[in-house]
């Protein structure tokens, strides 16, 4: 049984508010792959989208405030406790996310969500969904983990853009789209640190760890549903490769 592993940014699923229209196509799109494609499987690991913004900024309120009285602030007294705090609002949202993705898909998918993917031992169905884990990095580490567990050698990551861009195109008009990248080069792009809520194309701890396993990432614009059907079917797509 071939597995393929999709990391479905939250951004598309609710980017402010679960978007119902898109998550019917998906999952119409990817019903049919499957019942067309019957030696094959999908994992799809949620992100926090809108949601986990939301939250995180009203923690990150909170921690600005001060009471009058004791001239002591909401938050933890640490930056490291303070980002720990913050990935917990995130992952919580990737869980959401991820239940009614299970929902949607039905008898498809047999199991719960996964929230700790070194403690998955098996795959019943033909649907697995999976959210954030723990604090220190985004769903993306897990869905490459997943791929590491299930022998996948490509994850395909959607998102809100389309390509990977030299730098930020609405920062820099002069960035230029990418068809494909190395992983050494992409990582040069995003760097090593992980910060709640960083908006980058794929999350730099999850990065390092797939150039290791020597994992294929594939970087698309996730409400373009005949190119992700093109990306499962090993047709020409548009994105950006890393590898």
């Amino acid at each position: 049984m071939k597995t393929k592993v999709l990391s479905v940014g939250g951004s598309i699923i609710a980017p402010a508010e679960p978007d119902t229209r898109f998550l019917h196509e998906f999952c119409t799109m990817a019903t049919d792959w499957l019942t067309s494609n019957s030696e094959t499987r999908l994992i799809l690991v949620a992100g926090g989208g809108g949601p986990a913004r939301l939250y995180q900024n009203a923690y990150r309120d909170l921690a600005s405030r001060y009471d009058a009285g004791t001239k002591k602030s909401a938050a933890y007294s640490t930056e490291a406790e303070n980002n720990a705090a913050c990935d917990w609002l995130g992952i919580m949202a990737t869980r959401l996310n991820a239940q009614l993705l299970k929902a949607a898909f039905g008898p498809l998918c047999q199991q719960d969500v996964v929230t700790d993917p070194t403690k998955v031992t098996d795959f019943t169905g033909r649907v697995l969904v999976a959210a954030g884990w723990k604090p220190g990095f985004s769903s993306d580490n897990d869905a490459v983990l997943l791929a590491e567990r299930f022998t996948a050698d490509t994850v395909v990551n959607l998102s809100n853009i389309e390509k990977v861009y030299t730098d930020d195109p609405r920062k820099n008009p002069d960035a230029k789209p990418l068809d494909s990248i190395s992983w050494a080069d992409f990582r040069k792009m995003v760097g090593d640190e992980w910060v709640p809520g960083k908006n980058c194309p794929f999350d730099p701890i999850a990065s390092k760890k797939a150039a290791e396993l020597g994992l294929t990432v594939i970087c698309a614009a996730g409400k373009n549903i005949a190119n992700i059907r093109s990306i499962l079917d090993g047709k020409e797509y548009v994105g950006t490769t890393i590898k």
